[in-house]
């Protein structure tokens, strides 16, 4: 089964790095409130980032890189992420 890993971007400029199975499900389970702890009083957050692997070893992998970027380098990955058109 695929797994993603996705940068959300919160109200407040902040950028929050997960995992996940279904990327938009996930977005809208931040914005109801039942994501993470940290998300919960930033909302509205937004997906600006999305990256496909192939298991999830590979997506936590993937997650811990992605959480040791600096915030301008999280910046550059959502500006340069084009999403697949449905």
């Amino acid at each position: 089964m695929a797994c993603y890993c996705y940068i959300l971007e919160c109200a407040d400029g902040t950028y929050y790095t997960g995992w996940t199975t279904d990327p938009k499900r996930r977005e809208r389970q931040h914005n109801r409130g039942r994501g993470a702890r940290y998300t919960r009083m930033r909302c509205p957050v937004r997906l600006v980032y999305v990256e496909e692997q192939p298991d999830r070893t590979s997506a936590m992998r993937r997650e811990r890189r992605l959480k040791m970027l600096k915030h301008d380098q999280k910046r550059a990955l959502a500006l340069s992420y084009q999403p697949p058109s449905e």
